[in-house]
């Protein structure tokens, strides 16, 4: 199997190229899904546990690669998309698959992801700069910044979503 694993920072454009895979008939997982059903499974929202919490809780309890190890046992076929890679931790779990692991960064500003994230209006969404640097700053405090340095392919989401959208068709065709 051919493993295909997404890195970009929060608002970075990783949920646009699942919207490009998805056109392509390409399976996928969002370790963000993963995270958010096991943060509602283990009852955090009625504790009021915030899922990043939740998230890091696990990694300290389990070990960095727990999100991969999850991962993995939802994953079949010839190739699979898994958006979210947070470390090398994690991309070291999924290469002792024995699998094809190739990392797909995806780079856009910290100006431009602030703006996508507060106009995408999810309940994670930044209520100010002050918040999304913090998250930002836990982000890379999980090994994001080590994984996109060490991408195999990077895409620069720098322009209209259209043309991301086109570098993004092209690139995930060049790698299957």
């Amino acid at each position: 199997m051919r493993i295909i694993l997404v890195a970009g920072m929060p608002g970075a454009g990783k949920e646009e190229l699942l919207s490009v895979a998805r056109g392509m008939g390409l399976p996928f997982l969002r370790m963000g899904d993963l995270v958010r059903e096991e943060h509602v499974k283990a009852g955090c929202p009625g504790r009021g546990i915030p899922v990043g919490q939740f998230a890091n809780s696990e990694r300290e309890e389990h070990g960095r690669d727990i999100w991969a190890k999850r991962a993995v046992a939802r994953m079949d076929g010839d190739i699979f998309l898994v958006d979210g890679c947070r470390s090398m931790d994690e991309v070291d779990a999924y290469r002792a698959q024995g699998e094809e692991i190739v990392i797909l960064g995806i780079f856009a500003s910290p100006r431009q992801r602030f703006e996508r994230l507060v106009r995408r209006a999810r309940d994670d969404a930044p209520a100010d700069l002050d918040e999304f640097a913090a998250r930002d700053r836990r982000e890379m405090g999980w090994g994001l910044a080590e994984v996109l340095a060490l991408a195999d392919v990077m895409i620069c989401n720098d322009s209209d979503l259209e043309s991301f959208k086109t570098a993004a068709a092209r690139t995930l065709g060049g790698l299957v």
